[in-house]
């Protein structure tokens, strides 16, 4: 029973709102500027101009250039593309090789020995000593890739 009445009251709630909603009206600001005015008529759809799509050309489209490997292995350092890389952009793409960098074993990589490894190898690739790796430079630490073995001896 109570549900019922609770239901038939929020039924006349609801249908009240939807009422005044629906029969509201916007009120117009005072002292609102007035709608600008037309310059001209919108054309009408027989005024539209008909034309073949194939006959249109549009701007050619940007050529993706392709880069090398050695190109997007040295990209991946650069992180302000100006085509040098910093010591600081060399060190912090870096933390991928902690375990690597582990001198003494204990499985626990201080930031002193990732430093240090890694300030000695962009050092030993940094051959004019200006603190900035050229592409060629860069090149020098390429990994050494071994030859493929077929997959199978069939």
């Amino acid at each position: 029973m109570r549900q019922t009445v609770l239901g038939v009251f929020l039924g006349l709630i609801f249908a009240g709102v939807g009422v005044f909603w629906w029969q509201g009206r916007a009120q117009v600001e005072t002292n609102a500027p007035p709608p600008p005015e037309a310059e001209e008529p919108a054309p009408q759809p027989e005024e539209l101009p008909i034309t073949d799509p194939g006959d249109m050309e549009g701007p050619t489209p940007p050529e993706a250039s392709e880069l090398t490997r050695e190109e997007k292995r040295f990209f991946r350092y650069d992180r302000n593309r100006d085509r040098k890389i910093t010591r600081n952009e060399m060190l912090s793409s870096r933390s991928d090789g902690f375990r690597n960098l582990d001198i003494d074993g204990n499985n626990l990589l201080t930031f002193e020995e990732w430093a240090v490894t890694t300030a000695t190898r962009f050092d030993e690739m940094d051959a004019d000593g200006n603190a900035e790796l050229s592409q060629s430079e860069f090149a020098t630490s390429a990994p050494k890739r071994r030859p493929k073995r077929p997959s199978c001896r069939c």
